[in-house]
């Protein structure tokens, strides 16, 4: 990546204005606002550096599997806030990576113009948005400011202008006319027009304007001639770390929303992004899922986030196979609410994406939801999902093959239901395997309350439990009867204390209740809210050996031997929920 010869900005304007330069699909929206232009201005005439900038030569045969956008000239914040597309003819362009705004904002400045909305003023009142041009004040430096600026330089309309330089309080010197001026003799001969000929400061102002314009070789770029854009694409990320992070996947989903027809990619993928994270008790999906669910439900050959993935043909198929990929998500979102998964209990949003795949190769709608003849095949897409985020590391390492794999399986299995036995041994194949051993065991019997594993396994011990309602974490014996002084106060020991303490927040003093009944037990002792909420002794006990709590203690003094026992029931349901028989 060899540095080049530094440019002048009018050469860098120039070959802007040819379409030499051009903008890459990679690149953001213009941001820059109209202080900040003037600081660059201000700078320049400082003679301070503007920083590198870096260029990408993109190869002649690759140039047109890209899309191109042109750099802002007339900046409209109604009418054109965004870089027009290029329909550009076969040839070598230069693509910046680095230096977008600078030379959008050298642009502006120099050949183009700036309308922002006036405060106070309604957005569809057309006057609320007057065009203005950058000026300096020849006559005067700037006033004393935070950001030490030196030179006045100011986005004014020309009327503004016009008013104030005939008042004689300053002279606003447009800066577009550093480009139409030659030399010293040029800005002499300006000045004399206005009777400013004897100003040394206009006269000095105005020359080392002509220098930053057409003299100075400000623009220090480094060239980059590499045909992967992969490794282009990644080199933009560390350059563009500052600021707004900028990740892999929003580069792609630029890529995306530059090649597709009918529809915004952007909007699309980020609407629907926003529709997932609804459903139940809300979920955080990201774009990245939503992005690699469209790879891997568009049928594209490799699910990996790689440009090649992005090009023009995978994404007409994609876009046209929007539709079906966005009722897919949906119902993959709904069904993980319904086994009880949200934000805060769901491990790996990846799971999100074999589900949307299963669902959309058989076609399923909504009825699945609740469909009494797809109650065996939901129960084991259930029983896989939270076996699979049960499981360490599954959703970790080597993601991107397992999906693949995973995509495989479905489509060669997966016609009449969901193939779980196929699918765990191709999982078992890639090092995947969901059989638990005895330490795993071990490990989600002692969970503790905020794990992201204390719900699925809840649900997974009380099958009568419907999760799809709102439920609540409840500690069965309340951490306020269990806290030290109230330990004290009951006459336990310090070792005894210890015993309750060390057992307070574990799985076997956990149970899901629905909210009302969370919220009137309370700090309640357990076997009085449970005497209160069921005086008849049948519907009691029925109700304790529902959650496993057949000898559910008055009092805390007995609270150990209650978990012990209770922890002891749980791990042997945990072992047989989870091992199941081994594979085929």
């Amino acid at each position: 990546m060899p540095f080049q010869t530094p440019i002048t900005v009018k050469t860098a304007l120039e070959r802007m204005q040819a379409h030499e330069y051009v903008l890459p699909a990679i690149q953001r929206e213009f941001v820059w606002g109209t202080h900040q232009i003037a600081a660059l201005f201000d700078s320049l005439m400082k003679g301070y550096p503007i920083g590198s900038f870096l260029f990408w030569k993109v190869d002649r045969e690759r140039a047109s599997d890209y899309v191109y956008y042109d750099f802002i000239r007339n900046y409209h914040e109604m009418k054109a806030p965004h870089s027009p597309r290029l329909d550009l003819p076969p040839g070598r362009y230069t693509a910046i990576l680095d230096g977008q705004q600078r030379l959008t904002a050298l642009n502006i400045g120099l050949r183009g113009s700036h309308a922002e909305k006036l405060p106070r003023k309604r957005r569809a009142n057309p006057d609320a948005y007057p065009t203005k041009h950058l000026y300096l004040n020849l006559l005067a430096p700037a006033d004393e400011n935070e950001f030490d600026l030196e030179h006045d330089f100011r986005f004014m309309t020309d009327a503004d202008a016009q008013q104030d330089n005939q008042a004689g309080d300053a002279h606003w010197f447009m800066v577009q006319d550093a480009l139409r001026l030659n030399d010293a003799p040029d800005a002499w001969r300006y000045l004399q027009r206005f009777g400013l000929a004897d100003h040394d400061r206009a006269f000095l102002t105005v020359s080392r304007l002509l220098d930053v314009a057409q003299k100075d070789p400000s623009i220090n770029f480094f060239e980059e001639g590499e045909k992967d854009l992969d490794r282009v694409l990644n080199m933009f990320i560390r350059v563009n770390s500052g600021g707004t992070v900028l990740s892999y996947s929003d580069l792609l989903l630029s890529i995306a929303t530059a090649q597709w027809r009918s529809l915004d990619a952007r909007e699309a993928v980020q609407g629907l992004v926003d529709e997932l994270n609804r459903v139940g008790h809300g979920f955080a999906f990201t774009k990245d899922i939503v992005l690699k669910a469209g790879l891997m439900l568009g049928e594209i050959g490799s699910v990996q986030f790689r440009v090649t993935n992005f090009n023009q043909d995978n994404m007409t198929v994609l876009e046209q196979r929007w539709e079906s990929i966005e009722s897919a998500l949906r119902l993959a979102a709904h069904l993980l609410a319904d086994f009880g998964f949200s934000e805060h209990t769901l491990r790996a949003n990846s799971v999100l994406l074999p589900i949307a795949y299963y669902v959309q190769h058989r076609s399923l709608g909504n009825s699945y939801r609740t469909g009494s003849v797809h109650r065996d095949d939901r129960e084991n897409l259930r029983l896989w999902a939270t076996r699979s985020l049960l499981k360490p590391g599954v959703w970790g390492s080597g993601l991107d093959t397992l999906l693949g794999a995973l995509r495989a399986t479905i489509r060669e299995s997966g016609a009449t239901g969901f193939p779980v036995a196929d699918i765990e041994r191709t999982m078992a194949q890639r090092g995947k395997s969901l059989r638990f051993d005895d330490d795993e065991i071990d490990d989600l019997a002692d969970s503790l309350y905020g794990s992201r594993n204390v719900v699925p396994l809840l649900g997974l011990l009380n099958a009568g439990v419907d999760v799809r309602h709102e439920f609540h974490v409840d500690h069965v014996f309340p951490k306020k009867q269990l806290s030290t002084a109230a330990l004290k106060r009951r006459g336990l020991t310090a070792e005894q204390i210890e015993e309750v303490r060390d057992r307070m927040n574990g799985l076997a003093n956990l149970q899901l209740l629905e909210g009302t009944q969370n919220i009137q037990k309370l700090d309640a002792l357990p076997m009085a809210w449970v005497r209160e909420q069921f005086p008849d002794e049948s519907g009691r006990l029925q109700w304790l050996a529902g959650h496993n709590m057949h000898d559910l203690p008055e009092d805390v003094q007995d609270f150990p031997a209650f978990y012990d026992a209770r922890r002891a029931r749980m791990k042997e349901n945990i072992r047989r929920v989870l091992i199941g028989p081994p594979p085929a």
